[in-house]
């Protein structure tokens, strides 16, 4: 995992919970067989992947009521 990707993430989900939880959702289903929403080169991780898309704005949180 690259640390500049971590960090333009966390400007965009400030909360570092939030963002390990979001990357490692969105990791497993990458695990799974789903097709990333950016363009990846072959030598980037899983978490490249869901940090990039975050940064991107491919992945967004929703934030629901309680």
């Amino acid at each position: 995992m690259k640390s500049d990707l971590v960090e333009q993430a966390a400007e965009i989900v400030p909360d570092p919970l939030v963002l390990v939880n979001l990357v490692s959702k969105r990791v497993a289903q990458l695990n799974q067989g789903r097709s990333p929403l950016i363009n990846a080169v072959p030598s980037m991780g899983f978490a490249d992947i869901a940090l990039t898309e975050i940064i991107e704005g491919k992945i967004k949180l929703i934030e629901t009521e309680a």
